[in-house]
């Protein structure tokens, strides 16, 4: 492994703007983008069966987070939410009862999203790594499947996070202490109170300056793909040795985006003798997590910062570390 010191290229401000990726996908797998318009007006919102008693809807979700996100950093306005949804739950009204599904009209049919996904940037927090534009970002993420619909209502369960966007290719970029993955709260109040929490405690500065250090890090091609054989390996050990490894959530098929990303991606590749730095295999991580269903795609973006930052750490220290060892 090898420790360098990187130079940072400064460039204008349009340069990189005209440099950004249009395509905003923030996450890909299986899902459809949607606008808040549409989660308000076109969608029922889901009850408890046995009382009757509302869920907190999709929309309110949103305007929760926007609304205490604003407060928070009020001295610029927050971007659209980008939203995206999966597992749509069809529906019709009583009096189309009988009817064939392909004779419905529009206002005969229900409709609600089981998964959704949203992030909203926030343009005037902002940081540069590796010539590279990240804005502060916040989200959550809502899945009706981790709710007892069928019974009386009972505590929610949400996902919200606050991190950075890197504006070239849309990653998301989120450390630790950024996500909470198992918000439980009985009502939208509640839910503020738990998102300003979160974005209280959140360190900005500590993120920024781990993903910078990355930067100064370089491993070879055949130290990628010593990495690359040890984290598929580690996939097919026995539990009693997976219990004394770092905790790796990248797929199979994941590894796989990772490994043709660092040659063809055109932002993040090694370069022509095969050396990548940490941040930029750190983005090859995040873009591979895009690929991961609603459901866990935060989850396995925070283990991506926190195995490159595992890595980090060992190279640093030039401590032993089971998927860096030959």
């Amino acid at each position: 492994m090898e420790l360098t010191t990187v130079a940072q290229q400064v460039v204008s401000s349009h340069e990189i703007e005209s440099s950004m990726n249009t395509n905003n996908k923030f996450i890909e797998a299986n899902t459809q983008q949607v606008t808040l318009s549409h989660l308000k007006k076109d969608c029922i919102i889901p009850v408890f069966a046995k009382d009757n008693e509302n869920t907190i809807p999709h929309f309110e979700f949103i305007d929760a987070v926007r609304e205490t996100a604003q407060r928070l950093f009020p001295e610029g306005d927050l971007t659209v939410p980008n939203i995206r949804t999966s597992h749509i739950i069809k529906g019709r009204i009583p009096s189309a009862i009988g009817k064939p599904a392909k004779e419905l009209l529009d206002h005969e049919k229900t409709i609600y999203y089981e998964r959704m996904a949203f992030m909203m940037e926030i343009p005037h927090v902002n940081s540069y790594i590796n010539n590279q534009k990240l804005n502060l970002t916040v989200g959550g993420v809502r899945s009706y499947s981790e709710q007892n619909l069928f019974s009386k209502k009972s505590i929610e369960k949400f996902k919200i996070f606050i991190g950075f966007k890197n504006m070239v290719c849309c990653n998301l970029c989120i450390a630790t202490d950024g996500l909470k993955d198992d918000l439980r709260v009985s009502s939208l109040e509640e839910l503020k109170s738990k998102a300003k929490d979160l974005f209280l405690s959140y360190d900005e500065e500590s993120h920024i300056a781990s993903m910078r250090d990355l930067n100064t890090m370089v491993i070879s091609q055949d130290e990628f793909s010593h990495l690359i054989g040890k984290m598929k390996l580690y996939h097919h050990l026995d539990k009693s040795l997976k219990k004394n490894l770092f905790e790796l959530k990248t797929t199979d098929s994941q590894i796989n985006t990772i490994v043709k990303n660092y040659v063809d991606d055109d932002n993040f590749k090694a370069d022509t003798e095969g050396l990548i730095n940490l941040w930029s295999l750190y983005n090859l991580f995040t873009e591979s997590a895009k690929s991961n269903y609603i459901d866990n795609f935060l989850s396995r973006n925070r283990n991506a910062y926190e195995f490159i930052n595992h890595l980090s750490k060992s190279i640093k220290q030039q401590s032993p570390n089971w998927f860096l060892q030959h």
